[in-house]
Parts: C-alpha cells; structure tokens; sequence
C-alpha cells in the first residue's frame, strides 16, 4: 500500500512540476482547452471528437516536438477533446435533431421532443448532468481496473497467450463492429496487410515497399491514419454535400429554451444515471463495440423499468438520461484494455496510442503496472516504473479534463446552438487544408502527404463498401506488435511451429477466435 501511495503521489506532482522542479501549468492549461475545443467540435453537426483528435495530433506534436516533456501537453489536449466532445454531441441534438457525433444519435429521440415543448434548456443541463456524472464513473472504474487487469495479466500471460489474446481481441473486434461480420473481417485483414510495408523484423531488408526507400521504415502511422480516418469523410461529406445541395434546407431556427433543472430533479435522477453508466462502462470496457450498443441498450433498459414506457420517444426526461450517461461512460472504459493490455477499442483511443508511440519512451501494457520498489542511489538517480507514474500522471488529467466539464461545459453547452448554422461549404475545405499541412509536417513532407491521400482513398472506397473503419485502423495499429510477438514466441520455443498450441491458456483463446470466424461465415450466408 505504501508503494501504491508513493507511486500515486508522484504520478499527481509529476503533472505540476518542470524538469527544473519548478510549478508547471501547461499540462492543465492543455485539458482545458482541449475541452473547450472538444466541446466546440462535438456541438458541430459532421464534426467528432476522434475527427478533432487526428487533426490535433499532428499539430500538437509540431508545436511541442518528441521527448516525455511533450507528452503530458499533448495527451492532456487530446484527453480532453475526448470528453468534451462526447459531452458537446448533445446539443445540436436536442435543439435541431441534428446529432454533433454518432454518440448522441439516440439523444434526439428524446432530447427533440422536450426542445419542442418548450424544454430545451432542461434537457440540456439534463444531458450535461447526465454525461459527466456516467463520464466520472467511468473513469474511477479505470482507475481500479486497469492496474488490477493488467498485474493480472503480467502474471498469467506470456508472449504465445499475449499473441493469442491479441488475434481473439481483433476477430472479437471484426465480430462485433458495424452490420456485416464478415467485411469487419476482411477490414481487419486489410489492415494487417498493409502495415507490413517496411523493413522486416528479421533484418532481411524493406519488403513491399515497391522499390521506394523511403517506405523502408514502414507507412507513417498518423499520416495514414489521418487519411483513412479525417480525408476519406471528408471527400464522403463532399459527395453528399454535392447530391444534397438541390434539397438545401432554409435557415434554422433555435426553439424557445424554457426552464433551468433543479437541484432536486438532478438528485432525482441518480440510480438512473447510475444504471446507464454501469452499462456503458460494461460496454466500453470490450473493444470495438462502441458507444451506439451502449446507449441503444440502456435507453431500452430505462424505457421497459420505466412506468410510464410509452413516453419514450415521446420528449421523456429518462431517454435523455439514460443515453447520455451511458455514451459517455463508454469513453473512459475504452481505455481500460488501453492501458493495460495496450488493445485499443476505439478511434479515440487509436489516437492516444498513437501520441505515446509518437511520444517519449511511453507505451501502454501490462508492464506499465510493474510496482518497481523506488531506490535512491547517491549520485546517480532514483531507480523506480517511470511508466506508472506517468500513468498516474494521465489519471490526474482525467480528473482535471472531469473538473472542466463540470465547469466549463456547464456554461459553454448553453451557448452552442449557432454551431449548427455554419455551412459545410465553409467547414470542409478548412478542415482539408488543416489535415494535409498536419500529415506533411508530421510525417517527413511529401511521404506523410501523398500517405495521407492514399489513405483517405482507402478509406473512401472501404466506407462506400459499409466495411467499418474501426477494424482496419486497429488491425494496421496492431499488426506490428502481433509480429513482434509471434517472432518472439517462435524464437523462445527454440524453433517450434506448434507454439502457439502448447499453452493451455493460448489455445482456449484460439478455439473462441475460431469460433468467432465459423459464427461471422454462418451470419453472412444467413445475411445473404
């Protein structure tokens, strides 16, 4: 308990403190406009909390450059785009049935209704209320959860069931994502096929690299991601925007707001905010499953225990509530197999993955959670997990990244309802310029840029085939480190090409991923 205290203490100095020992607020500045920004982004119709985090990446990253001095600015940043953009969504939602991000798509059903009753402004505050409090809950559940899952994991799993364990969590991934098993599937694969560009390995020189030396070091990450992610939505938007232009709406008017939400109905409120975000954490906690499951199940929990059902969808206080707490729980659980098993289950988590690996010596998994005893040593240094305190490190900027959406947010989602009234004409061609200067400035020039522009062709094609992104960019993201360990699990089993079935606990995760590819096969002949 005492290392545990210790580890916890320097974690939470570590944010306040320079390298010279003096008191630095630059990380905390950082959460806080990230949330704004996120709150910005997520009030913005066609905008996102992921898309605003692959822009900011790259441009955070120029700004405060490679080291672990870099590494708490940016991540507070992205950390907090991630929770207020999720916090954000709802108000275009409940004001012009129009959802900021995917997340809030079920806020509408009921958040509209109440709008146009003249309720606006508590179905907003209810909403806020309702996203912070499951976001809070959440995030203490990571708190517990990460370090245990990951101490257990440490113990239990070497390098053939680490292997395993990352194939079931991408046929878990490709299962469960979008409509179609099957093409999550292929998504996944296409994924791992395109991240083997680069050098092998084994040290027998660049393979796939179609004679270009500069691909020798494999596809810049952001880049490509920035591209199969942002551009390709963008080039999706443009499509739309064109076929839709003829049936252009006429301007859009905010309804009338009405009154505040007391203190008593928000007291009231509390098992129901409770009950959605345990199911959102539940939810987020297994990768690639998403925020829609979460708030499509705990919207339907709340209206069935509801005594009065047949008000939902009708302007009910509950849908609200029950939506908003559990999308938002969702954020902080998807960062529970982050940490510590380094399996990212969602596109914001692909991003703060990518800002640690572009980033100082920091990277997530089970060895981040090693309670390494603290030595001083005379003259040298102090030998302790560099890793878990800065761990402890990100656990403070959520609580500080909580602290601005309780504040902050609270003033902020009562001015947004203009947001909705910028046109796309407008938003796109900013939104395309700011994403190519990120990829050529953040990947070496023109291999970042031209990366990026292959990239979002890819991910125009895979989108206008309904094959999810989400399995492509966490196969490309993983691919490397599966590699890794396969080679190593090969090598320690001095040659042995049944490794991989020696391990009790390997095989159980390989007899579930080949259970979950006959199921996907079963599903798309049923489909079909």
């Amino acid at each position: 308990m005492d290392l545990l205290l210790q580890y916890l203490v320097l974690g939470i100095t570590s944010v306040f403190t320079a390298a010279d020992g003096g008191l630095w607020l630059l990380p905390m500045g950082m959460v806080l406009t990230g949330v704004v920004i996120g709150i910005l982004v997520g009030a913005t119709p066609g905008l996102s909390g992921p898309f605003a985090m692959a822009i900011a990446l790259p441009v955070l990253v120029s700004i405060f450059g490679y080291g672990n001095e870099a590494l708490y600015p940016v991540l507070g940043c992205l950390l907090g785009i991630m929770k207020g953009a999720t916090v954000g969504g709802a108000v275009p939602a409940i004001l012009f049935n129009t959802p900021g991000t995917p997340d809030a798509f079920l806020t509408t059903v009921d958040g509209y209704p109440l709008a146009q009753k003249g309720q606006g402004r508590r179905a907003i505050q209810t909403a806020h209320f309702a996203s912070v409090v499951g976001d809070n809950f959440s995030d203490l559940v990571l708190f517990i959860a990460a370090p245990v899952l990951a101490v257990a994991v440490e113990r239990v799993l070497d390098l053939p069931e680490k292997s395993a364990l990352i194939i079931l969590s991408l046929c878990f991934m490709a299962a469960v994502v979008g409509k179609a098993p099957l093409k999550g599937l292929i998504g996944g694969l296409l994924g791992m096929f395109v991240s083997l560009v680069g050098t092998t390995m084994s040290g027998d020189g660049p393979r796939m690299t179609l004679g270009i030396p500069e691909l020798g070091g494999g596809l810049p990450l952001t880049s490509c991601v920035l591209g199969v992610l942002v551009l390709s939505e963008v080039l999706i938007a443009v499509e739309d925007m064109c076929r839709d232009r003829a049936a252009a709406k006429g301007p859009v008017s905010a309804p009338e707001m009405g009154p505040r939400l007391s203190w008593g109905e928000r007291w009231r409120m509390m098992p129901a905010i409770l009950r959605g975000a345990g199911i959102g954490t539940m939810i987020g906690a297994l990768p690639g499953i998403g925020t829609t499951t979460a708030a499509t199940l705990s919207h339907d929990t709340a209206r069935r225990r509801s005594k009065s059902p047949d008000s939902f969808g009708k302007g009910a206080i509950e849908g609200v509530v029950a939506t908003e707490s559990a999308n938002s729980a969702v954020s902080g659980a998807n960062l529970i197999p982050v940490m510590s098993l380094g399996i990212p289950g969602n596109f914001a988590a692909v991003f703060i993955i990518l800002a640690v690996e572009t980033i100082g010596d920091f990277a997530f998994g089970p060895q981040v959670f090693r309670f390494t005893p603290i030595k001083e040593i005379e003259g040298f240094d102090t030998i302790m997990n560099r890793d878990l305190v800065m761990a402890f490190g990100l656990f403070t900027m959520m609580v500080i990244a909580n602290l601005c959406n309780w504040s902050v947010g609270s003033f902020l989602m009562g001015q947004l309802g203009r947001l909705i009234r910028i046109p796309k004409d407008v938003m796109l061609p900013v939104i395309l310029t700011v994403s190519l200067t990120a990829a050529y400035v953040q990947d070496g020039g023109y291999v970042g840029l031209l990366s990026a522009c292959v990239f979002a062709v890819i991910g125009y094609v895979l989108r206008r085939l309904e094959i999810s992104i989400l399995p492509f960019v966490i196969g490309f993201l993983l691919a490397p480190a599966l590699e890794g360990l396969i080679r190593g699990s090969f090598t320690a089993s001095g040659g042995d090409p049944w490794f991989l079935l020696k391990s009790p606990i390997a095989l159980v995760m390989l007899s579930l991923s080949i259970w979950l590819l006959v199921r996907m096969f079963r599903q798309s002949r049923t489909v079909s």
